[in-house]
């Protein structure tokens, strides 16, 4: 009898960690992938000053009474940033009159390389309401604390430190209300279609 208990140990042992593992996932809010997440008055965002690509000083103050649509990312990204860029402009398209009641906003991971003439070129690339915004690093990293931002430098070429480098970033769109408060976030993978149709229901 004590053997057989014994032998059932194991298997306790594991659905325990199933179910803990289940329990955190579900207490995280973990998107899946294409998953819209509606979070309420979670503490994400928060007050900055950084500078668009034009040169000039912009705060959060300055987007008071609009939603803003933010992405954070860096211009020499592969992949992942010019693709969510583009699906954010396409569904600000698709939203017609409705889309011009939000304002995409592209935050620089990477201000060392992204000064204001960089973003101004890439920022051309997604459509003429797309704000791009960098700063010093002290900024930068003020900001993605404030939005929960995990971005960390990855040398490639050890020849060049200074240029040679990639970002590992999280990828998350974020919905930002006219009272500057989260409303909802996205992961990068949600389809353009999926996203208009949040946006217009959200705001």
């Amino acid at each position: 009898m004590w053997r057989n208990k014994q032998a059932l140990i194991p298997y306790l042992l594991l659905v325990a960690a199933l179910a803990g593992g289940i329990l955190w996932y579900e207490s995280n809010q973990v998107p899946r992938l294409g998953q819209v997440v509606s979070t309420g008055q979670a503490d994400v965002g928060g007050p900055f000053r950084l500078t668009d690509q034009s040169g000039k000083t912009v705060s959060d103050s300055d987007f008071r009474g609009r939603y803003m649509l933010v992405y954070f990312g860096y211009s020499f990204c592969p992949d992942v940033c010019p693709t969510t860029l583009a699906i954010m402009g396409q569904a600000l398209d698709k939203l017609g009159a409705d889309g011009k009641r939000i304002t995409p906003v592209f935050i620089t991971i990477d201000p060392e390389r992204d000064t204001p003439k960089v973003l101004g070129d890439y920022m051309k690339a997604f459509g003429p309401d797309f704000i791009g915004l960098t700063g010093s690093a002290e900024a930068i990293k003020d900001i993605e604390k404030k939005y929960r931002v995990y971005a960390v430098k990855k040398p490639i070429d050890p020849a060049d430190p200074k240029h040679g480098y990639g970002m590992d970033h999280s990828s998350v769109i974020y919905l930002m209300g006219p009272d500057g408060r989260m409303i909802a976030f996205y992961d990068e993978a949600i389809r353009a279609d999926d996203l208009a149709k949040d946006l217009k229901a959200k705001i």
